[in-house]
C-alpha cells in the first residue's frame, strides 16, 4: 500500500484489527476515536483501504447476521436481517502489521503518523519504541529553533493577538518535548532494569551448584 497517508490509515486498520475482528461500522468508530485526535478522518478513505487489504490478502470478510439495527451500508438479506460484514486479520496481515511496527524511520515521528505509532507501541519492541520517540523529540526541537529564531525577528512587528497565538504554539511544542523527556526516561530506565535482570537470570544459570567444583562436576567425598 502507498506511504504517507495510506500509510498511516493500513496501520491503523491493520493494528485495531489485530485486537479483535470488527465491522465495518465498529472499525469506523475506533479510527475515529483513534485518528480523529491526531489529525481529520475521511470515512471516504476507509473503504477504498479495505479494498485494498482485502485484494493484497491482509485481511478477510466474514458474514454475520444479525436482527438489530444495522448501518446503512449492510445489505438486508431475504430474511430481514441485515448481513454484516466482519474484517479479520490474515496471517499475511499479521506479518504485514509488524513490519509497519518495525518502522522507525521519520515517516514514524512525523505529525501525520507520530499518533498512530504510539498508539499502538504496547505491540512495539523497545528499541523501536526508543527510536521513535528520541526521533520525534529531535523533530521537535529543530521546530522549537525555527519558531524563536522566527518570533525574534518578527516580534516587534506583531500586533498583541498574533504574538500570542505564536507564544501559544511555541509552549505547544515545550509541552510535548517534556512529555517525550519522561517518555524517553522511563523507556531507558525499563530497559537497563530488562539488561539487569537477564544479567543476573544468566548468572544464575552459569553459577555451580553447591557442592560442585569450578567445571559444575561434584567433588568426590573424601576418604576418612
Amino acid at each position: 500500500m502507498a506511504s504517507g497517508r495510506g500509510g498511516v490509515l493500513e496501520l491503523a486498520v491493520l493494528g485495531s484489527l489485530h485486537e479483535t475482528p470488527l465491522h465495518g461500522y465498529e472499525l469506523r468508530k475506533r479510527l475515529n476515536a483513534l485518528l480523529g485526535m491526531f489529525r481529520a478522518f475521511s470515512y471516504g478513505s476507509l473503504y477504498p483501504c479495505l479494498r485494498q487489504l482485502l485484494t493484497d490478502g491482509l485481511i478477510v470478510e466474514d458474514s454475520a447476521s444479525d436482527t438489530a439495527s444495522a448501518p446503512a451500508e449492510s445489505p438486508i438479506t431475504l430474511t430481514g436481517r441485515r448481513s454484516k460484514i466482519v474484517y479479520k486479520l490474515t496471517a499475511e496481515g499479521k506479518e504485514r502489521l509488524q513490519e509497519l511496527l518495525t518502522q522507525a524511520g521519520p515517516s514514524a515521528w512525523e505529525d501525520e503518523s507520530f499518533g498512530v505509532h504510539f498508539a499502538f507501541f504496547r505491540h512495539t519492541e523497545a528499541e523501536v519504541r526508543l527510536r521513535i520517540l528520541e526521533g520525534r523529540r529531535s523533530r521537535l526541537e529543530e521546530r522549537l529553533d525555527g519558531v524563536r529564531t522566527a518570533l525574534a525577528r518578527t516580534r516587534e512587528r506583531l500586533d498583541s493577538y498574533t504574538l500570542e497565538l505564536q507564544r501559544h504554539g511555541l509552549e505547544s511544542v515545550e509541552r510535548e518535548v517534556r512529555w517525550l523527556n519522561e517518555l524517553i526516561a522511563t523507556e531507558r530506565r525499563s530497559s537497563s532494569a530488562d539488561e539487569e535482570r537477564q544479567s543476573t537470570q544468566e548468572g544464575t544459570s552459569r553459577a555451580p551448584a553447591p557442592g560442585a567444583d569450578n567445571t559444575g562436576r561434584h567433588a568426590a567425598p573424601e576418604d576418612k
